[in-house]
């Protein structure tokens, strides 16, 4: 039985998504002076779409069925492959991951009060409601 339905497996999938960019936009500002380094980006719609993956079991009734293809890279991380900031090659744009990281911390700090929020209507409905 679950308690709040599909919601706390939902706000665990928004933080992994969000732990993902942080990872990546790291990256992305630590190489800033690196020649040649691509800026790399995480699309919410692949990181959705290998977490379904995850979750998605084949049915084989004949042992020759196949199973569903697993890949091996991070989910949802691509790089800016054809883009170059600088004339050193390198595809970083400073401002634009400060952003994006300020972006990112916010949506992080809505899940996580949104998950406490949950908890503490847990703990007051095993409390009773003192």
């Amino acid at each position: 039985m679950k308690l709040f339905g599909h919601m706390i497996s939902s706000l665990e999938q928004g933080l992994n998504y969000s732990a993902t960019k942080g990872k990546v936009i790291s990256q992305n500002i630590a190489n800033v002076d690196t020649p040649n380094y691509k800026a790399k980006n995480v699309s919410f719609k692949d990181f959705f779409d290998n977490a379904q993956m995850k979750e998605l079991r084949a049915y084989k009734t004949d042992h020759r069925h196949i199973d569903f293809p697993k890949r091996n890279v991070q989910p949802g991380v691509f790089d800016y492959s054809n883009f170059r900031y600088r004339h050193d090659g390198n595809g970083v744009d400073m401002d634009k991951e400060q952003a994006d990281l300020a972006e990112n911390q916010i949506y992080y700090h809505a899940l996580v009060d949104r998950l406490n929020g949950k908890f503490n209507t847990l703990q007051n409905v095993i409390k009773g409601g003192r």
